[in-house]
């Protein structure tokens, strides 16, 4: 029994997905805003959601009610709703702002999957945000990872590292690696010291990564004024702890003294690019 709710299949072109989470992989709320500021400046139309019936215990993730436009009563369940985006030149992109179920992640995943191969999706993406020991005065760095070994080597990512507990982005990945379904993963690192729902500067350096990435005008600029109140607010707050401020200092000095293990946008735009239209590797031989 399938568990996605159609709602049109959109003319698509080779699009590529874009999947964040709320909650374990998603610090500062950093990718789910990104995704999220995507889909309202290009009027993301819906194609798909997955029923929540099967995947939330309703007394933990309680939906909410209120009244619509008109005044009518209405209930919201937790969503996780597919949107399509025409944006990039050469691809079109669907993209999950989602929350990450409660049960069943397997079939969860599967139903994902289903979405994936009905859509001809080419390429999917995983966006994360990890709390880190790095400073709020610093660009926040961005990685990419690749678990299949021969898409890590095209496109020059590493391959994951972590072991131990796991969300459903973790069980995704391993849904999309038995399908056979090529993915990467990005994620920003964000300072584990600083509190509080929303960090407009880590969204921000996802939305310029992926704008690298696929070609979507992310007009990440607009969050200039949001992310330097942001800075000056936690300035404000170290500043009045000189133990933190000293903390902070030795976080800045090993960050301009490391070179940064970070993916080249520009570099891995082209990578990706070459891999979606089959090119063979420039150093391969192949003809």
């Amino acid at each position: 029994m399938s568990h996605v709710q159609w709602d049109q299949t959109p003319n698509l072109r080779r699009p590529i997905m874009l999947v964040a989470f709320e909650g374990w992989f998603d610090a500062g709320e950093c990718a789910t805003t990104a995704l999220n500021w995507l889909a309202s400046r290009h009027s993301g139309l819906r194609v798909a959601s997955i029923d929540p019936e099967e995947f939330f215990d309703f007394q933990e993730s309680r939906p909410h009610v209120g009244f619509d436009d008109e005044g009518k009563r209405v209930i919201e369940w937790p969503r996780n709703e597919i949107v399509a985006a025409s944006t990039a030149p050469d691809h079109d992109l669907l993209l999950l702002a989602g929350v990450e179920p409660r049960l069943k992640w397997r079939t969860f995943c599967d139903s994902l999957v289903e979405i994936i191969t009905e859509t001809s999706t080419e390429l999917v993406i995983t966006v994360g945000a990890m709390v880190g020991n790095v400073p709020h005065t610093r660009a926040p760095s961005v990685k990419g990872s690749a678990s299949d070994a021969r898409l890590a080597e095209r496109l020059g990512l590493g391959r994951p590292t972590y072991e131990g507990p796991t969300g459903v982005v973790g069980a995704f990945h391993d849904a999309l690696d038995r399908a056979g379904v090529p993915a990467i993963s990005i994620r920003a690192s964000v300072p584990h010291y600083v509190s509080g729902p929303q960090n407009p500067k880590g969204q921000q350096a996802l939305l310029r990564r992926l704008e690298h990435l696929t070609g979507v005008e992310a007009e990440a600029d607009e969050l200039d004024e949001a992310v330097s109140e942001w800075e000056q607010r936690v300035s404000n707050a170290v500043g009045s702890d000189e133990e933190v401020m000293s903390y902070v200092a030795r976080l800045e000095a090993e960050a301009d003294a490391k070179s940064a293990d970070e993916i080249d946008g520009d570099e891995l735009a082209s990578e990706i690019e070459e891999f979606l239209r089959g090119d063979p590797p420039a150093d391969s031989g192949d003809v």
